[in-house]
């Protein structure tokens, strides 16, 4: 089953890529390694959600604000490579989310990003993956994503 055949069956569209907010590229291609610029829960160019986990949002809120980052970075992906198929491995996720003072659930935060990739992906979409609580992220978004992704 393809990837695109993965998210139609999961009931997922791809957004249309996100363009640079200011002065940088989406990805980054050496060789056979993409590198994306971190990315958020924009959807239809508006925040899906704002504000911090631990206050403004709970986990289940933030999980989904992850997912739809990790929607966002897929279409990143496609949009260089044509297709999700062409990814052999997505070997590093990295995560920020604006967490409130004393709030330490960043990593089931970021779970709603690292499911969703293996939910397309299959095997491919198991990666190594870092997460850290921020004070402030850009436009007041919750979860900031990152990807290193190995392709053909």
């Amino acid at each position: 089953m393809t990837a695109e055949e993965r998210l139609a069956q999961l009931g997922l569209t791809l957004p249309a890529a996100p363009r640079p907010l200011a002065a940088y590229v989406t990805v980054a291609r050496v060789a056979d390694v993409l590198y994306t610029a971190g990315v958020t829960c924009m959807r239809d160019g508006q925040l899906a959600y704002s504000g911090k986990l631990g206050t403004d949002l709970t986990v289940a809120q933030g999980q989904d604000a992850a997912r739809i980052a990790a929607l966002n970075q897929l279409s990143i992906l496609q949009a260089e490579l044509g297709t999700l198929d062409r990814v052999v491995r997505v070997a590093r996720l990295v995560g920020y989310v604006a967490s409130a003072p004393g709030f330490g659930q960043q990593p089931e935060v970021l779970d709603g990003a690292s499911e969703l990739l293996v939910a397309v992906l299959g095997e491919a979409g198991r990666h190594a993956r870092s997460v850290a609580g921020a004070n402030e992220l850009p436009r007041n978004c919750p979860v900031l994503i990152d990807l290193t992704v190995h392709v053909r």
